[in-house]
């Protein structure tokens, strides 16, 4: 198929080409979800057994499939359309609720993000280093570099390794870290599927039973005449503008302004002395605050009467449908591995350590919808975001923990911290105190700890609501 389309850089006909391929996996992924029980009794979404076909068809596997080298892209974008719409998608809350949930789902990430960094990169100094003498002291972080960071941080930090003069030169860093990203979505996907399967047995989840007690509806996703449901109300005359078109406008607006506010944030901090003239917020978060800015403003003028939640919120699951499709699709496979044997031992102590940190953490810091919230974890600390969504969409198929919307305000002061250890790591680790930085990690970590003890985020288990 890639010799019957000859295009020549991107162009709209290439947009169309790669949309029609992810719908049309989509349609094969929706039909083998109604036929394959082992596939209903994994609970797999349409949209992730397309996103494997791409993967498998496209050009990272047999590449029978012409698609682009955007799939990464429509991701990022789709990212922040999900997040755009959350702010009109939502039940309104006091800003006493708001403070309650978000204040815990930041120290859990916070934490999630810190604890990872700091136990793995230290394992590699005092123990990888001391089995392989031969090993960098920088090669325990690859596994945060790859599960926690994704393929773009995998990037991010193997290009500083090799940019760097003399004899620190690393130029195996990139290979490592590609390497433990492509594994954690995997362990992602795979672990993610059975946790969820044992939670629901367990009766851990709030919004789907164990398998055997689920409605036909659910296991096959086709609902029956008289089971089925509006999508939203409409409310604009189509001889105006249509009511699709209408709450469609509205969140490809606020994604652009997220992004002009990620842009301006960037170019302003350009300016600045390292390491902040690196700093980029993320356009997902910025997108988020956009919105919840004009929806206020929506609010007082009186233009919030005419926006349908439901719609909006129907909007946001086909954006994550595609984002879920577009982010597997793009995974690129195939990287070499010349440290077989001690990437092999990382990456099980790294599962262990993660898993670990997820569940115990996220049943004591999460008030309620715990396994909700640790399920989502899992999927962004090993794999990416897309993969923490896909497990999200599986246990709470209508986002009623509220687990991305509390996420997407965490991630805001986390961000900066981020930037600067994906900044930091190479330039600790070359200069001889990576062990420093992660001793530092360890102890914001305890720090945090005691700030969630004072203010009563820690939740013991028999106070758990849910």
């Amino acid at each position: 198929m890639n010799d019957f389309f000859h295009f020549q850089g991107f162009t709209p006909w290439v947009f169309l080409v790669d949309m029609g391929l992810l719908f049309g996996l989509m349609l094969i992924g929706k039909f083998i979800r109604v036929k394959v029980k082992v596939v209903q009794q994994l609970f797999i979404p349409p949209s992730l057994l397309a996103g494997l076909l791409g993967l498998a068809l496209g050009p990272h596997g047999l590449g029978w499939l012409p698609f682009s080298g955007n799939l990464g892209s429509y991701a990022a974008v789709l990212i922040a359309l999900v997040f755009s719409t959350l702010p009109f998608s939502s039940q309104k809350t006091s800003v006493k609720e708001v403070i309650t949930r978000v204040g815990p789902m930041w120290v859990y990430a916070q934490i999630g993000m810190l604890l990872q960094w700091g136990i793995m990169g230290l394992l590699g100094i005092y123990l990888f280093k001391t089995i392989w003498p031969d090993l960098n002291q920088a090669f325990g972080a690859m596994l945060p570099t790859g599960f926690y960071g994704g393929h773009g941080t995998a990037a991010a930090i193997g290009s500083a390794f090799e940019n760097l003069g003399g004899g620190l030169k690393w130029e195996d860093a990139m290979t490592l870290g590609m390497t433990t990203a492509t594994v954690g979505v995997v362990m992602a996907i795979v672990f993610g599927l059975f946790i969820i399967k044992w939670g629901a047995r367990k009766k851990h989840t709030s919004f789907i039973a164990d398998f055997k007690d689920l409605p036909p509806e659910l296991r096959s996703g086709l609902l029956p005449k008289g089971k089925r449901f509006s999508l939203g109300e409409s409310t604009t005359s189509s001889i105006s503008i249509e009511h699709l078109t209408f709450h469609f406008a509205i969140v490809f607006f606020v994604a652009f302004l997220g992004y002009v506010m990620s842009v301006a944030v960037k170019n302003w901090c350009s300016g600045l002395e390292a390491p902040y003239n690196g700093l980029e917020l993320p356009v997902f978060s910025c997108a988020f605050v956009a919105g919840l800015i004009l929806k206020k403003l929506f609010d007082v003028f009186k233009v919030s009467d005419y926006i349908s939640r439901e719609t909006v919120q129907r909007e946001g699951s086909f954006f994550t449908d595609l984002l879920v499709t577009c982010g597997v699709a793009s995974i690129k496979l195939g990287v070499v591995v010349k440290y077989w044997l001690p990437l092999l031992v990382l990456v099980l102590v790294g599962v262990l350590v993660v898993f670990l940190i997820t569940f115990y953490f996220g049943r004591r810091l999460s008030p309620s919808y715990w396994f909700e919230r640790s399920i989502f974890a899992w999927g962004w600390w090993t794999g990416t975001m897309a993969m923490g969504i896909a497990l999200e969409r599986i246990v709470d198929p209508q986002m009623k923990s509220k687990t991305m919307d509390d996420y997407a305000l965490a991630y805001l002061p986390i961000a900066p911290v981020e930037i600067l250890l994906i900044t930091m790591v190479p330039i600790a680790f070359s200069a001889g105190w990576g062990g420093l930085l992660m001793w530092i990690c360890l102890i914001f970590s305890a720090l945090l700890l005691i700030l969630a003890f004072g203010m009563k985020w820690w939740h013991p288990l028999k106070k758990q609501k849910a």
